[in-house]
C-alpha cells in the first residue's frame, strides 16, 4: 500500500511539474515575455503537489525543482544558475513556505478525517454488537427454556408436549444458523471493500430457488410473483442476491402484521432489474424507515423480546447489494404495508420489456 502511494505521489509530482514547465514555455512562445510569469506557475504547482501528495517530502523537492527551474530556464542568465538576484532568493523561499504550510493543512486534515472515519468505525461496530446481543438473546433464552422444561419434565410431559417443545427449539437453532451467516456476511463486506466474484444467472432460476427455500420454512405464506416475460440474465453472487431476497421474504412473514399478501415482482428499467417485495401487513414507522439498513436498533424495537429483530438481516442486504453496484431503499405506511426494493444491472434482456408498474 505505501509503495503505491509513493508512485502515486512520484507522479503528481513529475506530471505538475511538467505541466508548469510546458506553461511557462508556452506563455514565453506565445507573449515572448515571462516577467513574473514563470514564480507564479511554480509556487502554483507547488500548492498543488503539496495538496495532492502525502507529507511534507514531495513538496519541498517540489520547491527545490521548481526553484532551479526557474533560475535555470525563465531568468536571466539563461541556462545559467544565479543565486544572487534576490528575486530568485524570495521565489525560493515563497516556495518553500508555500510547501510547508499547505502540507501541514492537507496532513492536519487527513488526520482528522482519519480519525472521523475510526469514530465512524467504533459506532458502527457498538450498533453491531447492540443488534447482536437483542436478536440472539430472544432464541437463545428460548432454546434454553424448551430443552430444560423437557429435562426437568420429562416423564411428564406428553410426547406431543415433547415434540412441540423440541420444534420450538429446533426452529429457533435453525434461525440461529442463518443469524450467524448474517453476521459472517457483514463482516465479508464491511466498508465495501469486497469485490464478489460475479456469475452470469438466469432470473428465472434464480427466483425459483428462493421460493422453494422460503416456502420450507413459512409453508402457510404464499407469495404471487411478477417476473418479465423476457429472458433475462444477470451477472451476481447467486448465493449472496438469493440470501438477499429470502431475507426480504422472511422479514415480511414474521414482521408484517396483519399482513394477507405477499408479493415478489421483478421487472426492467433499461439495462437494470429491479427486485421489489411488497406487503400489505402493518408498515413500518417514519423513524424506523430511516435507519432500516444500518443496523441501528431503536429503543422501543430493543424494548420488544417477543421478536426476533430486523436490523442485522437488513444491514445485510444493504451491503451485499452495495457490494453488486446496486441500491436498495424502502417505501412504508403504518397500516398499509411496506415496500422494499433493490437493483441490478442486466448483462442480456432477450426482448424489450416495458413495464408500467412500481
Amino acid at each position: 500500500m505505501k509503495q503505491k502511494t509513493r508512485w502515486h505521489d512520484a507522479l503528481v509530482l513529475a506530471a505538475v511539474l511538467c505541466a508548469a514547465f510546458l506553461i511557462v514555455t508556452g506563455t514565453q512562445q506565445i507573449t515572448g515575455r515571462i516577467d513574473g510569469v514563470a514564480s507564479m506557475v511554480f509556487v502554483l504547482a507547488v500548492f498543488l503537489i503539496s495538496v495532492y501528495t502525502d507529507g511534507y517530502v514531495w513538496g519541498v523537492v517540489a520547491s527545490l525543482i521548481g526553484v532551479l527551474a526557474v533560475n535555470f530556464a525563465f531568468r536571466s542568465p539563461y541556462f545559467a544558475f544565479n543565486f544572487t538576484l534576490p528575486e530568485n532568493l524570495f521565489s525560493g523561499m515563497a516556495m518553500l513556505v508555500v510547501s510547508i504550510m499547505t502540507s501541514t493543512l492537507t496532513t492536519r486534515i487527513k488526520k482528522q478525517e482519519q480519525l472521523r472515519m475510526e469514530s465512524e468505525t467504533e459506532k458502527m461496530r457498538a450498533t453491531l454488537l447492540r443488534a447482536v446481543s437483542h436478536d440472539l438473546r430472544t432464541p437463545l433464552t428460548s432454546i434454553y427454556g424448551a430443552c430444560s422444561t423437557v429435562i426437568e419434565n420429562y416423564d411428564s410431559l406428553e410426547k406431543e408436549q415433547k415434540l412441540k417443545l423440541l420444534g420450538e427449539a429446533c426452529s429457533d437453532a435453525q434461525w440461529l444458523n442463518r443469524m450467524v451467516e448474517n453476521l459472517l456476511s457483514v463482516t465479508r463486506f464491511d466498508g465495501g471493500q469486497v469485490a464478489v466474484q460475479k456469475t452470469p444467472t438466469v432470473l428465472d432460476e434464480l427466483i425459483d430457488t428462493v421460493l422453494v427455500r422460503f416456502q420450507k420454512r413459512y409453508p402457510k405464506v404464499p407469495v404471487t410473483t411478477y417476473l418479465p416475460d423476457s429472458f433475462i440474465v444477470i451477472p451476481m453472487d447467486s448465493m449472496l442476491i438469493s440470501q438477499v431476497l429470502t431475507n426480504l421474504l422472511e422479514n415480511a412473514a414474521v414482521h408484517a402484521e396483519g399482513m394477507t399478501q405477499l408479493t415478489l415482482r421483478v421487472f426492467t428499467l433499461g439495462s437494470r432489474a429491479v427486485f421489489e417485495v411488497s406487503d400489505n401487513g402493518c408498515g413500518i414507522p417514519k423513524e424506523r424507515l430511516r435507519t432500516l439498513f444500518t443496523g441501528v436498533l431503536p429503543a422501543d424495537a430493543a424494548a420488544d423480546s417477543g421478536k426476533h429483530g430486523m436490523g442485522i438481516g437488513l444491514s445485510v442486504c444493504a451491503a451485499i447489494v452495495k457490494a453488486h453496484g446496486g441500491e436498495i431503499q424502502a417505501e412504508s405506511k403504518v397500516g398499509e404495508g411496506t415496500s422494499i426494493r433493490f437493483w441490478l444491472e442486466t448483462e442480456s434482456i432477450e426482448t424489450e420489456e416495458n413495464e408500467d408498474e412500481q
